[in-house]
């Protein structure tokens, strides 16, 4: 059957992931003699589902799949806002809600699936997170809960799998205080196992979301207030009652299948013989490995499609089969063969992934473990009997190794598999990978398909060598969805550039051609001063979360300019602009310097009368220091002011600088200590406090070698001996921890110092980006000893102009804090709101009989918002 011009019609249902690269795979192909007609009942364009979380966070994201001009094509029709309600297959039409009627040759069921929701009362006043919609519907929901209620609200989020755990963080990260409530013993139950579940707990609690589990929910209660009825949280099956002012339903989904047993209820009813869809006993059509069902011409791909009895709601098996179902169509003789399940999940402080046979399920299969609850970190890689063979993974906590272990799934292994546990502080094997391997799984990229891009891809006009990344990506569709495997295919991509003999860029980013250290160097030479200088010298557009503050840094290295200063504070992450670190609920933290840990009762006395006053929860942090958190936006700068009167600092705890110089007791107290680490500990932190560099750096000086300062996990340490003092560097903790190596030993004050100026400015002008000075140290050619040439021998004849650089980052020195309450134009940006001002406006008038009273201090509002989104989670100590 054709239409009259003699043309192929197909008509696709649904406008999803799996509709999109159906259309998309068929149009690549293009047939002369193709129409295809794409029904589907949202508004939008097929856009990513697996992004949703970034459209619940920012409503100005695009999510639209893939290029727009797909369906500019002539022999490409969309229509949005097309429900089908009813097929009939043996007329070869489907209908549509509004009246409309389509005919085909090929029908392609792409309905994807519902959200599930719960039998219970109240369900109708629940959320789900399904479409762009629904997502739309909870931003809003909780904009209007903060404003109403005049308190940060409760969301309940039901369902700890992968998508409720999207939901709880997309909810908190609006502001709102996450809860989750799963019925399983532990967190996302399909994907991980008890001993990964037990890691997941640990750090889900640390993220600040509560977590209700082993009981299902029994309802969610309402109150009416004013004819209107809103939730007030969920009645548990024990009777506990958890208060919530919204609940979002992410239970899983269900296949979309209606118009499949809409139809065979249809030929039942009517008493007619025919051609019925296969329903999986849990839902789905039955499909068979090139996606047909059991109705001629009728085809089924992504959610809805039941494969030898599973429908799987994720994004590889929906592009797969739409490949498949593309080319059988074609004339091809692919075939859908299973389901990749593998999953990964990337919250704030929170890394998981599982893939493979996790579980193991395998008869023989043996398991390589890694556990630490108490850490949050678990890594399982499961093998076959001969302990060869990978069949499959579990890692919470850190999942590195996925990326490395994903494409060697049914292989055999290049190393024993207990090398790939990352948790035991090796490195993870640099192994070749096969050409027939799957890099990007969602895609269904093989490392081959991206060795033959980058050597000059025949796909491509001209069929040039790609040799970026971006390019990489759009030439090959690898790391555009998930994006999980973008490491490895950027580590294939310089791999392969480096056999073909092709110089691998050191580009910071696509505005700028330069490496850190190159940019570092050109500031320094053309003596610019601000980030618009910058970027009309040497960058192009407007710059990214990459190099913004990047330069910022290099800026403060040069200029010791203050981080509020026109043309620096644009550049720098909410942290480092408002001088404070934000929390979770987003208030901030206050840390002030303490050098060496030595504090006088007087001063401590200051700390307690703060804490008290702006009821401040405080906390020892691991490098002696007081931390103090919970202050507002607008408190920061009063704090501050008490604080620095009576002889405070910034601490520095949110910059990419020196964070403290830890010590010892020493000679001063402890009948071990040889040398005053606690003079000399006191020495370096006022001398390098405010130092901006690459990343976060922290010292240490023990008075003796027993090390109870634990100098040499330090970026900087410095330990007594009986022959004067002994110079670590690279040390440093972290995921990756490493033992600071000697550089120096038994050298003199003067001379430990002048060493630390020269490794400190070294470092700063070398090293990459958010490079710690361990793996600076390891990138360099030579390591150590290239270091101890330059530092020490001063191979390079630098070491003056490194000596004087640090002289003058001493002599320009300002404490931030007390900078920015000296300025007035400062203090404006510490303001909840723009029409919040310091004090109460003198012509308002108030009416007492209408119970209006002038407060007797300035109304202070409780709400605050960000300047800027903070681009990491930093450390405190």
């Amino acid at each position: 059957m054709s239409t009259a011009n003699g043309s192929r019609r197909i008509v696709v249902i649904g406008g999803g992931p799996a509709a999109h690269r159906f259309t998309e795979a068929m149009a690549a192909r293009e047939p002369s003699n193709l129409k295809i007609t794409v029904l589907t009942e949202e508004a939008h364009l097929p856009y990513d589902r697996v992004a949703l979380t970034k459209a619940l966070t920012d409503s100005s994201v695009d999510l639209t799949l893939g290029d727009a001009a797909l369906w500019e094509r002539d022999n490409v029709v969309l229509e949005t806002s097309a429900a089908v309600n009813r097929l009939d297959a043996d007329k070869h039409l489907v209908h549509t809600a509004d009246g409309r009627s389509f005919g085909y040759d090929e029908l392609v069921l792409a309905t994807g699936s519902n959200a599930a929701t719960l039998p219970i009362p109240g369900n109708e006043h629940t959320h789900v997170y399904r479409t762009l919609e629904d997502v739309r519907a909870i931003a809003a929901g909780i904009e209007v809960l903060a404003a109403g209620l005049g308190r940060q609200p409760v969301v309940a989020t039901i369902g700890g799998g992968l998508l409720g755990l999207e939901a709880a963080a997309g909810a908190q990260s609006l502001g709102a205080q996450a809860v989750v409530i799963d019925g399983g013993k532990w967190l996302m139950g399909t994907q991980l196992d008890e001993g990964a579940g037990q890691a997941m707990g640990r750090l889900i609690a640390q993220t600040g979301f509560t977590v209700h589990g082993g009981v299902f929910p029994q309802e969610v209660t309402l109150e009416e207030v004013e004819g209107t009825k809103r939730v007030t949280g969920v009645l548990m099956a024990d009777g506990n009652h958890i208060a919530a002012d919204m609940v979002i339903v992410s239970i899983g989904v269900r296949p979309r299948d209606e118009l499949a047993r809409n139809h065979n209820a249809a030929l039942e009813a009517a008493g007619l013989a025919g051609p019925v869809f296969g329903i999986g006993p849990r839902g789905g059509v039955e499909i068979d490995g090139h996606c047909a069902t059991a109705v001629p011409h009728v085809w089924a791909i992504g959610e809805v499609a039941n494969f030898e009895g599973m429908c799987v709601g994720l994004v590889a098996p929906a592009n797969s089969m739409a490949e498949v179902l593309a080319a059988h169509l074609q004339g091809g003789e692919a075939a859908f063969t299973g389901f990749d399940t593998a999953t990964k999940l990337k919250l704030s402080g929170v890394d998981v992934a599982s893939f493979g046979d996790g579980f193991a399920r395998t008869e023989g299969s043996l398991e390589v473990v890694y556990a630490d609850a108490a850490r949050g970190l678990y890594q399982k890689i499961v093998v076959s009997s001969d302990a060869k063979v990978l069949l499959g993974g579990i890692f919470v906590g850190d999942a590195s190794p996925y990326q490395s272990l994903r494409p060697l799934l049914g292989r055999a292994l290049p190393a024993e598999a207990g090398a790939y546990l990352s948790a035991l502080g090796g490195e993870v094997p640099d192994g070749e990978l096969p050409d027939d391997a799957v890099l990007c799984s969602c895609n269904g990229v093989s490392v081959g398909s991206i060795k033959d891009a980058v050597g000059g891809c025949g796909s491509c006009e001209g069929s040039e060598p790609v040799n970026d990344l971006a390019s990489l990506k759009t030439c090959t569709r690898a790391g555009t969805q998930c994006g999980s495997c973008v490491p490895m295919l950027k580590k294939l991509m310089e791999s392969q550039m480096a056999k073909n003999g092709v110089v691998v860029s050191t580009a910071m980013c696509e505005h700028f051609e330069f490496s850190r250290s190159e940019l570092f160097e050109a500031v320094r030479v053309a003596g610019l001063h601000s980030y618009p200088q910058i970027m009309e010298r040497f960058g192009t557009g407007s710059g990214c979360d990459i190099c913004k503050p990047v330069i910022a840094s290099v800026l403060a290295s040069q200029t010791s300019g203050h981080p509020m200063e026109a043309g620096l504070a644009g550049a720098q992450d909410t942290n480092d602009r408002v001088m404070a670190n934000m929390q979770k609920d987003g208030t901030y933290s206050v840390v002030p310097r303490i050098p060496g840990g030595e504090i006088t009762p007087q001063k401590l006395g200051v700390i307690a009368a703060v804490a008290q006053k702006y009821n401040l929860y405080t906390k020892l942090t691991g490098g002696l220091r007081i931390d103090m958190f919970g202050a507002r936006l607008e408190q920061l700068p009063e704090i501050w002011k008490e604080l620095v009167d009576a002889g405070f600092e910034s601490g520095q705890a949110y910059g990419k600088s020196l964070r403290n110089v830890k010590t010892c007791v020493g000679s001063s107290w402890c009948r071990y200590g040889m040398l005053d680490s606690v003079a000399m500990g006191i020495e370096l932190e006022l001398r390098y406090r405010g130092l901006r560099a690459p990343h976060k750096f922290k010292m240490g000086v023990s008075g003796c070698a027993r090390e109870c300062a634990e100098a040499r996990a330090k970026d900087v340490g410095v330990i007594a001996t009986a022959e004067g003092w002994n110079l670590y560097v690279g040390g440093n903790g972290g995921a990756n921890p490493a033992h600071g190596q000697l550089l120096a030993g038994g050298i003199d004050d003067k001379t430990l110092i002048r060493y630390i100026d020269r490794y400190l400015m070294y470092y700063i002008r070398t090293a990459d980006k958010l490079q710690r000075t361990a793996r600076w140290m390891e990138d360099l050619d030579g390591g150590i000893e290239a270091v101890q040439r330059v530092v020490v021998e001063d191979s390079l004849g630098l070491g003056a102009e490194l000596e004087a650089a640090m002289e003058t980052h001493v002599g320009n020195y300002q404490d931030e804090w007390a900078a920015t309450l000296a300025d007035p134009q400062k203090l404006r940006r510490f303001r909840s709101f723009v029409n919040a001002p310091e004090q109460a406006d003198p012509d308002l008038h108030y009416l007492p009989e209408r119970g209006q009273h002038r407060p007797a201090e300035p109304v202070r509002l409780g709400a605050t918002i960000s300047i800027g989104a903070p681009t990491s989670t930093q450390e405190q100590s």
